[in-house]
């Protein structure tokens, strides 16, 4: 089944697509909704305020926040570390996916789908 379920998760309409100019806590929520998984903001080594943006992350942290960056998609066939770089490629934010309480790390290796499954 795992391997049926890796396929389909090339197919899925499950796409998150963040807008820099969104708040934290609402692209959280949009991944949320799409991946049952948490996205959690980071600025610096802490926990990013969530009523925050990218651009006004920006003037909070040493790390450069590119908040004019155009969005970016994640699909459920992507792993989840190289979905986490691509935030820090595209943002210059770091982030970490969590599972749906926001209380384990997931695995970078295994899938977003796979993660939402809790295939790990």
């Amino acid at each position: 089944m795992g391997l049926l379920n890796n396929l389909l998760d090339n197919f899925k309409n499950a796409e998150f697509t963040v807008a820099p100019n969104k708040k934290l806590k609402t692209i959280s929520a949009d991944f949320k909704k799409s991946f049952n998984l948490s996205l959690i903001f980071y600025k610096g080594a802490q926990i990013a305020d969530g009523e925050l943006t990218l651009a006004a992350l920006n003037k909070k942290t040493t790390k450069d926040v590119n908040s004019k960056a155009d969005g970016l998609k994640i699909k459920a066939s992507m792993k989840v570390g190289a979905a986490e770089k691509l935030f820090d490629t595209n943002f210059g934010v770091t982030v970490q996916i969590k599972d749906a309480k926001g209380t384990k790390l997931v695995p970078n290796e295994i899938t977003i789908g796979q993660a939402a499954r809790g295939e790990y």
